[in-house]
């Protein structure tokens, strides 16, 4: 069972969130918040698996909840899915940063989001490449990111450094596997390494990490 806590300001959108969670098999609501604060207590108390984050709340925001949630967590962090109406939130890419897992848009079909939740509690990459490459390539063109030292990148191997720049790009693991003609075991156990090298703890900070450093370069987004 996929534990999911719903945390959302407008009680319409949580209520529904929540109701639509509800009704499918193998997934439980354990909680509803319409706060960060809120969001932070429940998570403790509950332990979701997901937590679908709203990003933008009275008060504390998603971004400080999911760092405070996720600093606080053991040896199982919830994978924090942000919330976004994709008009490119100011918050979107510190969200990253802070430890996201991937973003779901707020008009995104009921089936899709029911399937974006077991894809996340498995671990895998939720958000689709065309979304990753428009937000990232977005938020790294600020001039308020501070870009971390390229010297970091030589703690990887070169086929670790490969990989990372390929996740980086929004491929996912069977195309990453397909490019460089390995299993996808090889390459899930080449992004661990690497993950575990740079103290990143999402897939998402791995590509946010990728830009950062100049391994992949932003690209003019395309309608």
């Amino acid at each position: 069972m996929i534990k999911v806590l719903v945390v959302d300001d407008q009680i319409l959108v949580r209520a529904g969130l929540a109701a639509l969670i509800r009704a499918m098999s193998g997934l439980d609501v354990v909680g509803e918040a319409a706060t960060g604060e809120e969001a932070v207590r429940l998570a403790a108390a509950r332990r979701p698996d997901v937590i679908l984050m709203d990003i933008r709340m009275p008060g504390m925001s998603g971004v400080t909840a999911t760092e405070r949630i996720l600093a606080a967590a053991d040896d199982r962090p919830p994978k924090v899915v942000i919330l976004t109406t994709f008009d490119l939130d100011d918050y979107v890419y510190n969200a990253l940063r802070a430890g996201a897992s991937g973003f779901l848009l707020k008009d995104t079909p009921p089936e899709r989001l029911l399937a974006a939740i077991r894809t996340i509690a498995a671990g895998e990459m939720l958000f689709a490449p065309s979304v990753t490459r428009r937000l990232i390539e977005t938020y790294t063109r600020r001039t308020d990111v501070t870009a971390r030292p390229s010297r970091d990148l030589a703690a990887l191997t070169a086929r670790e450094a490969e990989v990372l720049e390929l996740v980086g790009h929004a491929l996912s693991n069977t195309e990453i596997a397909g490019r460089l003609c390995v299993s996808e075991a090889t390459v899930k156990t080449h992004l661990n390494r690497t993950m575990t090298k740079l103290g990143l703890s999402s897939r998402a900070q791995a590509v946010a990490f990728a830009y950062e450093t100049g391994l992949v370069t932003p690209r003019r987004a395309t309608v």
